[in-house]
């Protein structure tokens, strides 16, 4: 069993961008730290993603103005893509209706920055756990602990990532999605140590994402999380303006599990 590549699309204002991880400001423009805007729109990317097979790729919508590029993306590619970014108990069925596979929450569970369970109890029952993926996109601390930060990953959160939490919020949900927010989008290498970490405690699928600067940190983690963790790979793509890794190169790693480049 190997790692699989996972596709993303991020939306930021509506068009298609690659961020640096914990930039992007909600009163701070001039903060934000943009790798690459695209000149293709949403669908664009997911008919690609439509035409090489992948499947659980993610739709961020990183703030407002992105429904329509993100309604687009889905409508190429149904079924198949989750969505994240602003998802509440109010339109999480609405953006399956939409033809989401899953939808991705995390902000929302976090009032004040304090976990409610209550919410994704709610959640859960809403759209069913087949259909829910848990954000838990984190920040390291000084002591190396792993904290879960929301609102664009500048708030951390009252919850650190350990066993226990991933045991006890994987009877709510069917994946993880964890980003490195850190090392996002730096393209200088991933956290070795949290993909270990992941692979560890978490009983159900995970999705880890940030730093990936090389075709061979799909065979990284899989050596090191033994395929029980999937990478997501955004700024080093040449599809999103990159130079280190080639997607034909991920596509063909999906399909053999091997690296003959």
């Amino acid at each position: 069993m190997h790692s699989q590549f996972r596709p993303c699309i991020d939306l930021h204002n509506g068009q298609v961008k690659q961020i640096v991880g914990g930039t992007l400001h909600d009163t701070d423009v001039k903060q934000l730290q943009t790798n690459f805007v695209s000149t293709q729109p949403a669908e664009h990317y997911a008919r690609m993603y439509k035409e090489s097979g992948l499947l659980g790729g993610h739709v961020i919508m990183l703030g407002p103005r992105n429904d329509t590029a993100a309604m687009s993306a889905l409508s190429a590619y149904p079924d198949a893509l989750q969505v994240g970014g602003g998802i509440n108990l109010s339109n999480a069925q609405q953006w399956i209706d939409r033809g989401a596979s899953k939808v991705i929450v995390t902000s929302w569970l976090f009032p004040d920055g304090k976990f409610n369970m209550n919410r994704l109890d709610q959640m859960e029952k809403l759209v069913g756990r087949d259909h829910l993926v848990v954000d838990l996109s984190c920040r390291r601390t000084k002591n190396g602990d792993w904290i879960v930060a929301m609102n664009k990953w500048q708030t951390l959160t009252d919850v650190q990532v350990s066993k226990q939490v991933l045991e006890q919020l994987a009877t709510k949900c069917s994946e993880f999605l964890v980003h490195a927010a850190d090392v996002e989008g730096l393209c200088n290498g991933i956290d070795q140590e949290l993909v270990v970490a992941l692979a560890k405690w978490s009983p159900i699928p995970v999705t880890y994402a940030g730093g990936a600067s090389n075709i061979s940190d799909l065979h990284l983690v899989t050596k090191l999380s033994g395929g029980r963790v999937d990478l997501t790979i955004g700024s080093a793509l040449d599809i999103f303006g990159g130079t280190q890794i080639k997607f034909d190169d991920c596509v063909e790693w999906n399909r053999t599990g091997t690296l003959s480049f």
